[in-house]
Protein backbone atom coordinates (compact mmCIF):
# COMPACT_ATOMS: atom_id res chain seq x y z
CA UNK A 1 0.00 0.00 0.00
CA UNK A 2 3.06 2.26 -0.02
CA UNK A 3 3.46 2.37 -3.82
CA UNK A 4 1.49 4.24 -6.47
CA UNK A 5 -0.95 2.54 -8.84
CA UNK A 6 1.08 2.97 -12.04
CA UNK A 7 4.19 1.95 -10.13
CA UNK A 8 2.57 -1.37 -9.32
CA UNK A 9 1.16 -2.17 -12.78
CA UNK A 10 3.58 -0.51 -15.23
CA UNK A 11 7.04 -1.53 -16.38
CA UNK A 12 9.60 1.25 -16.30
CA UNK A 13 10.26 0.69 -20.04
CA UNK A 14 7.78 0.64 -22.90
CA UNK A 15 8.22 -0.95 -26.35
CA UNK A 16 8.11 1.57 -29.20
CA UNK A 17 8.32 0.80 -32.92
CA UNK A 18 9.73 3.28 -35.40
CA UNK A 19 9.78 3.63 -39.18
CA UNK A 20 10.80 6.35 -41.62
CA UNK A 21 8.13 8.17 -43.65
CA UNK A 22 9.88 7.30 -46.93
CA UNK A 23 10.21 3.59 -46.07
CA UNK A 24 14.02 3.74 -45.90
CA UNK A 25 16.34 2.09 -43.38
CA UNK A 26 18.84 3.74 -41.09
CA UNK A 27 19.89 4.37 -37.51
CA UNK A 28 18.45 6.50 -34.73
CA UNK A 29 19.53 7.64 -31.31
CA UNK A 30 16.74 8.29 -28.83
CA UNK A 31 17.13 10.18 -25.55
CA UNK A 32 15.23 11.53 -22.62
CA UNK A 33 16.33 12.44 -19.09
CA UNK A 34 16.21 8.74 -18.15
CA UNK A 35 18.68 7.45 -20.76
CA UNK A 36 19.96 7.08 -24.33
CA UNK A 37 19.13 4.26 -26.76
CA UNK A 38 20.28 3.49 -30.32
CA UNK A 39 18.53 1.29 -32.83
CA UNK A 40 18.36 0.31 -36.48
CA UNK A 41 15.18 1.47 -38.20
CA UNK A 42 13.00 -0.36 -39.04
CA UNK A 43 13.53 -2.84 -36.23
CA UNK A 44 11.76 -4.76 -33.56
CA UNK A 45 10.41 -2.62 -30.74
CA UNK A 46 12.91 -0.50 -28.82
CA UNK A 47 12.47 -0.56 -25.04
CA UNK A 48 12.45 3.10 -23.96
CA UNK A 49 12.42 4.26 -20.32
CA UNK A 50 9.26 6.16 -19.42
CA UNK A 51 9.77 9.85 -18.70
CA UNK A 52 7.76 13.03 -18.33
CA UNK A 53 9.92 14.85 -20.87
CA UNK A 54 9.81 14.45 -24.68
CA UNK A 55 11.67 11.59 -26.34
CA UNK A 56 14.22 13.24 -28.63
CA UNK A 57 15.43 11.46 -31.76
CA UNK A 58 18.35 12.03 -34.11
CA UNK A 59 18.36 9.78 -37.19
CA UNK A 60 20.28 9.16 -40.39
CA UNK A 61 18.99 7.00 -43.23
CA UNK A 62 21.31 4.72 -45.20
CA UNK A 63 21.30 7.22 -48.10
CA UNK A 64 22.31 10.11 -45.83
CA UNK A 65 18.98 11.81 -45.11
CA UNK A 66 18.70 13.34 -41.64
CA UNK A 67 15.76 13.51 -39.27
CA UNK A 68 15.51 14.99 -35.81
CA UNK A 69 12.61 15.84 -33.59
CA UNK A 70 10.72 14.75 -30.51
CA UNK A 71 7.81 12.65 -29.36
CA UNK A 72 5.58 14.09 -26.66
CA UNK A 73 5.26 12.30 -23.34
CA UNK A 74 1.67 11.70 -22.27
CA UNK A 75 -0.02 10.66 -19.06
CA UNK A 76 -1.78 7.30 -19.10
CA UNK A 77 -5.46 7.89 -18.46
CA UNK A 78 -6.75 7.19 -15.00
CA UNK A 79 -3.67 5.57 -13.49
CA UNK A 80 -2.34 8.65 -11.75
CA UNK A 81 -5.85 9.57 -10.64
CA UNK A 82 -6.21 6.15 -9.00
CA UNK A 83 -2.85 6.66 -7.33
CA UNK A 84 -3.97 10.00 -5.95
CA UNK A 85 -7.25 8.64 -4.60
CA UNK A 86 -6.15 5.24 -3.27
CA UNK A 87 -2.44 5.18 -2.56
CA UNK A 88 0.11 7.89 -2.12
CA UNK A 89 -1.27 11.05 -3.73
CA UNK A 90 0.75 10.32 -6.90
CA UNK A 91 4.10 10.97 -5.24
CA UNK A 92 5.67 7.63 -6.20
CA UNK A 93 4.43 7.88 -9.80
CA UNK A 94 5.71 11.42 -10.19
CA UNK A 95 9.17 10.27 -9.09
CA UNK A 96 9.33 7.11 -11.23
CA UNK A 97 7.39 8.48 -14.26
CA UNK A 98 5.69 5.07 -14.59
CA UNK A 99 2.40 6.85 -15.27
CA UNK A 100 3.86 8.37 -18.46
CA UNK A 101 3.90 6.92 -21.98
CA UNK A 102 4.84 7.74 -25.57
CA UNK A 103 2.73 6.86 -28.61
CA UNK A 104 3.50 3.28 -29.62
CA UNK A 105 4.07 3.32 -33.39
CA UNK A 106 6.08 6.31 -34.55
CA UNK A 107 6.63 7.35 -38.16
CA UNK A 108 9.66 9.63 -38.32
CA UNK A 109 9.39 12.24 -41.11
CA UNK A 110 12.38 12.23 -43.43
CA UNK A 111 13.24 15.18 -45.67
CA UNK A 112 15.27 15.15 -48.84
CA UNK A 113 19.03 15.17 -48.49
CA UNK A 114 20.51 18.65 -48.93
CA UNK A 115 23.64 18.70 -51.11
Amino acid sequence: MLAGCATIVNDSRIPLTFSFSDGSSGECTFRNKRGVWSSRIPAQAVLIRRSDDPLLYDCTTEDGKMAEGSIRSEMEGGKLAASVVFWDFGITDSITDKHRTYQGNVVIPVTEKVN
